[in-house]
């Protein structure tokens, strides 16, 4: 069976390699997602256990279009009864990319209608509408003139945890989190700190990590509950497989930040994730922290600029250097920020540099090796960091 799971751009390989060790095949990068191929327990397992995808879908039509009639006889063409009922419900969500389509809730409409008129043909009846808890959604994707028509197995999109309640400012997202947690090459066992903690996320995403937790376990739902060939025994069997793999975390994992309220959240948020005891939660600045004992691994979403003067932002930057330096030898620490100017100042030669994307936002991750002697030795000033 074809599959393709989506996610951000810039953790392609991280989701391939996530395919690759739960037993995926086939696995080819696209742009924001990943085709492979399985069969139906590993469409389970992989919406409970992969961290870096956003939805799983699988392929039921594709065709070339360049015209409404191509568009609405290659959704009709699908024999839909394998898939639906008069009694259920669906939904149809659609991306396009195409000069022959210029509006995507179009397309949307015209699946929609290509699916009802086939079974008021056949039956009699059709399935109504229901765009907030479909029992099947339906996804549509045009790209220039390639049409793809996919059931979606996620349901609701496989970032919401369903820990995540309390924010503050603009948290960065689960598949983001734990994106750069497997990017920063952190083992797991190691410590751990966001030292700009935030809501809690990056800190939460890092304990489940470590004590092998899927991030779907918690979950009460996935779209492929109404499909018609649902097993739910064999689901039921790989949530109880899955369950016997939780294990202690064997390092120390924490998060600071700067506010007593921000922190109130981020504990809050833990605890909705069973992890009020697996995370060190403490309110400090920055410059005051200190981290759990080396060797560890430290990332932190640092504020961009948009709400601080030029100046201020240079001199808070150039602070989280000083930081760094002081307080985390023995650490590889990253840093997120969409102000690529103002990371000139951390004044360490980063050792690794991956574009991402935070929301809207084009960012860079970038990777410090704070090994001794890095007050001197690895020391950059401004003007010769890259960009």
């Amino acid at each position: 069976m074809e599959m393709l799971a989506t996610t951000l751009f810039g953790l392609e390989e991280v989701l391939s390699s996530e395919l690759r060790e739960a037993g995926a095949s086939d696995i080819v990068m696209h742009n924001r997602a990943v085709s492979f191929a399985g069969d139906r327990e590993l469409l389970y397992r992989l919406n409970l256990v992969l961290r870096t995808a956003s939805k799983i879908l699988v392929p039921v039509r594709k065709t070339r279009v360049r015209s409404e009639k191509d568009l609405y006889s290659g959704a009709r063409d699908i024999d839909w009864k394998k898939y639906l009922d008069p009694e259920r419900t669906f939904a149809v969500d659609s991306v396009v990319n195409s000069k022959h389509f210029g509006h995507s809730k179009f397309v949307a409409l015209r699946v929609k209608d290509a699916i009802a008129d086939q079974f008021r043909e056949k039956t009699g009846r059709r399935p109504s509408v229901d765009r907030e808890n479909p029992d099947v959604q339906v996804n549509v994707h045009i790209d220039r003139e390639r049409l793809t028509i996919s059931l979606d197995s996620s349901g609701v999109p496989l970032h919401r945890r369903g820990y995540r309640r309390e924010g503050r400012g603009a948290p960065i997202g689960e598949v983001l989190a734990a994106g750069m947690i497997r990017l920063s090459g952190w083992n797991g066992e190691d410590s751990f700190i966001d030292p700009m903690c935030g809501s809690g996320t990056i800190s939460i995403e890092a304990a489940m990590i470590a004590k092998n937790i899927p991030p779907g376990l918690s979950r009460k739902r996935f779209g492929f509950f109404e499909w018609k060939d649902f097993d739910r025994g064999l689901f039921e069997k790989i949530v109880s497989e899955l369950k016997k793999g939780v294990r202690p975390s064997a390092g120390t994992i924490a998060g600071t930040d700067i506010s007593g309220r921000t922190i109130e959240a981020a504990k809050a948020n833990a605890r909705r994730a069973g992890l009020e005891d697996d995370i060190r939660f403490e309110v400090s600045l920055f410059e005051k922290v200190v981290p759990p004992e080396a060797p560890g691994v430290a990332i932190m979403n640092p504020p961009y600029g948009k709400r601080m003067g030029q100046e201020d932002i240079i001199e808070f930057y150039k602070m989280i250097g000083d930081g760094l330096k002081n307080s985390f030898e023995g650490y590889d620490a990253w840093v997120i920020s969409s102000n690529l100017r103002a990371l000139k100042f951390v004044g360490l030669k980063p050792s690794k540099k991956i574009i991402l994307f935070n929301g809207p936002l084009e960012c860079r991750f970038q990777g410090y090796s704070v090994y001794r002697g890095s007050k001197k030795a690895k020391y950059n000033k401004p003007d010769q960091a890259e960009e």
